[in-house]
């Protein structure tokens, strides 16, 4: 069998036809989102809220290695009840509840002072010397080391740039892109995860998706994509946003 010539062409329509699709169903599930946030009562609101703050905190924190389990974060959050655990953990905890909650209320610009702001909430109270600050040292992460510390402040400066021309792109594409471009440059000492995955989460929110939370069950299959180069992470994030908010775009 011959292969057409215009091979190419062929095969990018096939890819744009492929990312119409995804989109349709994308701005279906922030329609539908939309639709059902209107629904319910702000008393439901704020409890569904502290629902999220509660999976998200344990599930995030759980990523980079907290000891702290589901129960022990709502216990935490919601009761003030102090689990046998790391102190450091359980302060972290309480730190991300409060961070991640103050986020969805924030209207401040995703910019530098925004992102610092939030590490600095995070760790003031377990990690001072840090906190707030971007690193000032090499790191790796895993087996992999993250660009020079000499390198981070220009990174960021670019970074920050892209976060101001997002151009036309889907809400949930950008934030997987700002997500994974953010991990890269890897600017924090610690806890670059938990800021990046607030990040993509304040992206959705503020442009009226629902966030995702990354389990730490699927923790492996969210390295993996990591490995890649973007565009594979991209595709991850975009699949598995449908996988979970699947209900939302079949209605």
């Amino acid at each position: 069998m011959e292969v057409p010539k215009n091979i190419d062409k062929i095969k990018e329509e096939f890819l744009q036809e492929i990312k119409k699709d995804l989109n349709a169903k994308l701005v279906l599930i922030r329609k539908n989102f939309q639709e059902e946030w209107k629904r319910i009562p702000s008393s439901a609101k704020e409890k569904e809220l502290q629902e999220i703050a509660i999976a998200f905190t344990y599930n995030t924190n759980a990523i980079e290695g907290s000891t702290i389990t589901l129960e022990e974060t709502r216990e935490i959050i919601q009761s003030n009840v102090s689990p046998n655990k790391s102190l450091r953990d359980v302060r972290e905890t309480e730190a991300h509840s409060k961070t991640f909650l103050k986020m969805l209320d924030s209207k401040s610009k995703l910019d530098e002072k925004l992102l610092l702001s939030w590490h600095r909430d995070l760790f003031n109270e377990t990690k001072q010397d840090i906190a707030g600050k971007y690193r000032d040292y090499l790191v790796r992460v895993g087996s992999h080391l993250a660009p020079d510390w000499q390198d981070v402040e220009d990174l960021m400066k670019n970074f920050l740039k892209y976060l101001d021309n997002k151009d036309s792109l889907n809400p949930v594409e950008f934030a997987a892109r700002a997500h994974y471009r953010f991990e890269k440059i890897h600017p924090f000492g610690d806890g670059n995860g938990r800021i990046g995955r607030l990040l993509m989460n304040y992206i959705l929110w503020k442009s009226g998706y629902p966030m995702i939370i990354i389990e730490y069950k699927n923790r492996k299959s969210y390295y993996s994509a990591f490995k890649g180069d973007e565009e594979k992470f991209v595709n991850y994030f975009i699949r598995r946003y449908l996988s979970v908010h699947r209900k939302r775009f079949l209605k």
